[in-house]
């Protein structure tokens, strides 16, 4: 497989249809912000299409790579997935935090200069709360907004905050060596080839120059507690201040968040709709993409 030269070599031992045509499809552009005086490179996709663009925004410790079997079913969209501040393949300046407010002002410095143009914006897990941390500073750029087993009503352990060196990089390594000893567990058993591409898309990005500090500095900031309903009313940016057309699609077995949540989404966000994903858990987008395809889709004609 061809790869680019900003990606580890081992995205070479991808193997699925699905991985290796996304990453000969990825691209890197150089997004100016005010964040830092050097552009920052920022990885992304683009698929031409029809319609309302949609970007696809990915999970916490993850890349726009768990959009593989998804974005092929949107390919009469116009279809846009991005890797975020501080994830995936983008560059982590060493001088940019990892927090909430940079990974918005980066995000909409990409939509300024990439898509410029009102988009349907869909959001999975930790994507689901950037996606309403944006709606609700730009409400004027979105058409609509998708939330797939959204982030929004938890965040990380108060005490995360309080983890000082060595502790904090010994935290986040724990999360890396886990991937690691299922990835190597699974060679070794000679599991399912499928499997096998899974557990290496998940955890490619962690090869990244300054993967470690960036999920340090976004643990660390506490992530996105304040959307919720416990949130500090300071803030001003709440779940239920939404006014955007939302379409909720959430796996029937959620094992992460569960799905109390997706009943509190609806609840607060006047005129959502909730749609249940069977078979699937925390991903319906990797579980059942063509269910997940569909329902997106369909939403994105709605009037």
């Amino acid at each position: 497989m061809q790869t680019h030269d900003f990606l580890p070599d081992s995205i070479a031992q991808l193997t699925a249809e699905e991985s290796v045509s996304l990453v000969q499809a990825m691209q890197r552009c150089s997004i100016a912000t005010p964040l830092c005086p050097r552009p920052i490179e920022t990885a992304f996709v683009q698929q031409s299409g029809d319609g309302i663009p949609i970007l696809l925004l990915h999970g916490f410790d993850s890349s726009l790579l768990e959009f593989r079997y998804l974005l092929p079913l949107l390919q009469h969209q116009s279809t846009w997935l991005l890797d975020l501040l501080g994830f995936g393949f983008t560059a982590r300046p060493a001088t940019v935090a990892c927090t909430p407010d940079y990974i918005k002002t980066h995000l909409y410095h990409f939509w300024h200069t990439q898509i410029r143009q009102p988009m349907i914006l869909v959001g999975a897990s930790m994507g689901g709360a950037v996606a309403i941390d944006f709606t609700l500073s730009h409400p004027e750029i979105f058409a609509k907004l998708v939330l797939i087993d959204s982030v929004g009503y938890t965040g990380p352990p108060p005490y995360v905050k309080f983890l000082f060196p060595p502790l904090d990089y010994w935290a986040v390594e724990y999360l890396r060596q886990r991937k690691l000893k299922a990835l190597e567990f699974s060679t070794s058993t000679n599991a399912d080839p499928d499997l096998l591409d899974l557990l290496r898309c998940s955890v490619i990005h962690t090869e990244m120059p300054g993967w470690h500090d960036s999920m340090v500095s976004f643990t660390k900031s506490g992530g996105y507690s304040f959307l919720g309903e416990n949130a500090c009313m300071s803030h001003g940016h709440r779940i239920g201040h939404i006014t955007n057309p939302t379409l909720i699609l959430w796996g029937e077995a959620d094992d992460v968040l569960g799905t109390d949540d997706a009943k509190k989404f609806h609840r607060d966000i006047a005129g959502s709709q909730l749609i249940w994903i069977r078979d699937s858990k925390h991903v319906p987008h990797i579980e059942q993409p063509q269910v997940t395809a569909k329902h997106i889709l369909d939403f994105s004609l709605q009037n």
